[in-house]
Order: C-alpha cells, then structure tokens, then sequence
C-alpha cells in the first residue's frame, strides 16, 4: 500500500465513525431520564393532593409536592394543583406506609431503616379520556441510616425525628413515578 493510500485509509478508518455518529445523534434516541412518551398536546398536568389512606397524619403532603416538583424539573410541562382544566391528571392515593428496622448498632437500636410507601396512582389523559399509566399497588421501598440510632416505628415518630429520610424517600419516589410515566415503563 502506497503512503497516499495509508493516508485515505486512515481518513476513512476515523471518519466513518464520526459521520456515523452523527448520523445517528437524529434518529430518536434520548438520554435515560429525559425523554417523553405522552402526547404532546399534553402540556399543563393537574397534580391534585394525594389521599391519605394510612392511619399517620399528613404524610400525602411531602409525597404530592415531590412529584409536582419533578414534573416541574422536566421543563416541558406546567403543573397545577387541580384536576380540571388541564391536558392530563395524576391522581393518587398513599394506602399504606411501614419503616422495619434493616440494621442495629451495638446498644441494639435501630441504626438503619427500611421505609416502604404503597401507592395507588393514575396518569389520564383527559382530552383522549383515556388512562395513559397507572399502578393500583405501586411499591416502594428505600433504606435509610439513622443518625440517632432511634427505635421508632411509628411513621409519625420516626418522621418528626428524621424529616432527612421524609423528603429523600418521597424524592425518590416522585423521581420513580414521573420516569415511569414520561418513559412508558
């Protein structure tokens, strides 16, 4: 092979990469966590207050502010907090919350937590009047380190002590539905 010929080899060896790249940059694809699977006459999103269907007060709040929050973070959608006059609706209902101790230190209290939500949600699009995404029994769980080393398992308790582990968990969660949501999974 001449150096001429090396040399257009070479060109071709680095350029086709790149050009196929670009190609590709057009075709659809998006990053993880940013994409859209909803209509897109769907831009104003109704998120009402979930329901409490727990015996411990207050704990839907956290829970409904998160998820319009990460709506809101997406960018693309306004929130608001009624059901009517606008695209779609995501309706929810918290029906159960229980934190188990995962982990002990050496005075045996509990040094780590496992906190689970049970959910019940619904995404309509009301202009379709059709149900884009539910979970009637939506589970999820998260550990969370006590600092304090308390031994309280009465949610009320262990939030009043640790509001840390009250807005990761309900981040999480709101995090867990929108992506579900938005990325039709």
């Amino acid at each position: 092979m001449s150096k001429m010929s090396r040399r257009t080899w070479m060109r071709t060896a680095v350029a086709a990469p790149i050009g196929a790249a670009a190609l590709s940059a057009g075709c659809g694809y998006a990053l993880a966590g940013r994409g859209s699977f909803l209509p897109a006459y769907i831009t104003t999103i109704g998120i009402p207050q979930f329901g409490n269907l727990t015996p411990y007060e207050i704990v839907e709040r956290p829970f409904t502010e998160s998820v319009r929050s990460e709506f809101i973070g997406r960018g693309r959608y306004t929130v608001l907090p009624q059901d009517t006059g606008v695209d779609a609706v995501l309706k929810g209902d918290i029906i159960g919350l229980s934190i188990t101790p995962a982990a002990f230190n050496d005075q045996q209290q509990a040094s780590r937590y496992t906190i689970t939500v049970v959910a019940r949600m619904e995404f309509r699009d009301l202009k379709a009047n059709n149900v884009l995404w539910d979970n009637p029994s939506l589970v999820y769980r998260e550990e969370y380190d006590s600092a304090q080393g308390t031994s309280a398992l009465d949610p009320n308790a262990f939030f009043g002590q640790e509001a840390d582990a009250l807005r990761r968990v309900s981040s999480e969660f709101a995090r867990s539905v929108v992506s579900s949501i938005l990325e039709a999974f």
